[in-house]
């Protein structure tokens, strides 16, 4: 299994258990993005630079609401508290916030935290950047609990 190969299959379960978790808290979810192209689509998006590849990987509504989520698993950095986001990924995600506003786009970790695209530009516009300027790096103490940002589950609501 290739390294992509690798990174998709634990992106796909990942984009899975926020899926289930939006259900749980009264969302209807349905799949978008990069992963529900055919394969060709798939494989030619891997060779380009658009803002397509980092497309929301979901969108949901509860009654009138309507959000779009973005699934970043292993995004902590192995050396320290914070979340490293690819700067295309980052511009990527404020370009599409601005095209569709105000549906807004967050992002969800592997530890089920929540940031938006404009929250890490902020948190991270003043902070020393990844030597490579890659990443941007934002501590995951500004992250927002998942019921803070999505309300409680529905068997706690009622």
């Amino acid at each position: 299994m290739t390294h992509w190969q690798e990174r998709k299959t634990l992106g796909e379960a990942h984009e899975q258990r926020v899926a289930a978790a939006l259900r749980q808290h009264g969302w209807t979810v349905q799949e978008c993005g990069q992963g529900t192209y055919p394969p060709a689509i798939q494989h030619a998006l891997r060779h380009t630079r658009s803002a397509l590849r980092q497309f929301p990987d979901l969108i949901a509504a509860r009654g009138p609401e309507l959000v779009t989520i973005d699934a970043k698993d292993r995004m902590p950095s192995t050396d320290s508290d914070r979340y490293a986001i690819s700067t295309a990924t980052l511009n990527a995600g404020l370009l599409f916030t601005a095209t569709h506003a105000p549906t807004p786009l967050y992002y969800v970790f592997g530890d089920m935290k929540v940031l938006t695209p404009a929250e890490i530009q902020h948190y991270t516009a003043h902070t020393r950047a990844h030597r490579s300027g890659a990443w941007a790096l934002v501590s995951t103490s500004r992250a927002h609990a998942f019921q803070a940002v999505f309300g409680l589950p529905t068997e706690l609501v009622a």
